[in-house]
Formats: C-alpha cells, structure tokens, sequence
C-alpha cells in the first residue's frame, strides 16, 4: 500500500464557459485542482480559461507538440495564465522537451513555474493501435523510454496510464510526478479508454494526481461524485 498522497483533478471537459464555471464551483470543495484542455481552450479562448482557473490550481492540458522553437515560444505566451500543471507530448524528442523546460524556467518566476508533465502514452492507445504505429514492443516498452528521454531532459514529471505506475516507480524511484489520467470508478463506464484503473487502484500504484472526467462531470449530482473519488483516495 503507497503511503504518498493522491490527489484528484477533475477535468472539465466542455466548450461552454459556463457549464466550466458550474462545474468548478461544484468540484472544488473536494478535487485538488481542475482540468482544462484542447477542448475548453479552442471553443472558449484563455481569457475564459484564466476566469475558470482564478483561485484554483489549473492543470493546463494542451499537450504542446511542435518543433522546439515553437514549443518554447508557446510557453512563453502562456505566462499570464500561471498554471500549475502543463502537458508536451514526450513524442517531441529531446530537443523539444528541454526547449520547454528552458522556457518555463525563462518565462515564469520561481513561485509561478508550473510543472513540466511530459505524455508518455495517451491512456485511449493499447498494444495493437501501437503496433500499428510501428511500435512493436507494447506500450509499457514505449513509456519507459518516453520517460526516460522526458526526465533526463527537464520534465518534472509524467502524463501515463495507471498500469505503467508500478514499473516507472521501479524505474525512476519517488521523485517524478506521475499524473494518471484513464481512472474509472468502479462500475463506470470505459468509453475511449482502453487502459483503465479504479481511484484506490491508482493510489496503490503510486500516482501523485489522478484525472477524472465523465464519471464526475456526467453524474447527476458532479459534486458527490467528486466527493466520492476524494474519500476513496483518503482510505
């Protein structure tokens, strides 16, 4: 049993500013921080994002993926915003993921500086749709070297699947911040995830923070299903 303490994000997963702002009110008394991400930041723009965000922590999803001039120029732009979290896609390659690194270093003042969470392997991807893409070695291979080349370069941590915790915990030890999106309550429904683990399954495994969408922001009462994952973290 992992003794660290697990926290929940609630990802909030709409075009609507105003389904966003309901939903925050209703979640933040018991989710650590929330998610925005594509979906929220293309329909609704960053002033509607920094509106959401105020007074909460923000796990910013944009997974950024790009050449590196770009991607750092990127970071740069997003300074006013001050999230606490930021995504880039592992899959950039080293030069890519040091260019962000030196940008939230440039860009961001010591206490503002988000953390660097690079995505190993997206949770809606298995063995076959890898191997399709060329990779052959199943994704557990792939998200070790992805988070080997993510860390040694500047990440502050990982985006992966709850059934990859155990061996990046062995691999990397304590240190890395592991985010682990693909958690289903039990009982809930799947939907595009093909790796998936329940709240308490992920605590054991060693996540930092878990994301959870659908089986809060689609229940009936967002606030109780919130509040629910929240006391299945604290057993």
């Amino acid at each position: 049993m992992s003794s660290r303490r697990t926290r929940l994000i609630a990802a909030l997963d709409t075009r609507d500013p105003k389904q966003a702002a309901a939903w925050a009110t209703s979640v933040s008394p018991h989710a650590d921080a929330i998610k925005l991400g594509l979906e929220f930041v293309y329909a609704a723009g960053f002033e509607a994002v920094e509106k959401v965000a105020a007074g909460r922590e923000l796990f910013l999803d944009l997974k950024l993926h790009d050449i590196p001039n770009t991607v750092g120029a990127a970071i740069g732009s997003l300074s006013r915003i001050s999230p606490a979290m930021l995504t880039i896609h592992a899959g950039g390659g080293s030069a890519m993921v040091a260019a962000a690194r030196k940008a939230c270093d440039d860009s961001f003042t010591l206490e503002k500086r988000p953390l660097l969470l690079a995505v190993t392997v997206l949770t809606s991807l298995d063995d076959h749709a890898l191997a399709e893409m060329g990779v052959h070695d199943g994704a557990q291979a792939q998200v070790l070297r992805l988070a080997e080349l993510a860390l040694r370069n500047g990440a502050d941590g990982l985006v992966c699947s709850a059934h990859e915790l155990a061996a990046l915990r062995a691999e990397f030890g304590a240190e890395p911040i592991l985010v682990t999106p693909g958690i289903r309550p039990q009982g809930a429904v799947a939907g595009d995830q093909k790796r998936v683990m329940t709240p308490g399954a992920a605590k054991d495994a060693g996540a930092d923070w878990i994301v959870v969408g659908r089986p809060i922001t689609a229940a009936a009462d967002p606030a109780i299903a919130a509040a629910a994952i929240a006391a299945e973290l604290a057993l």
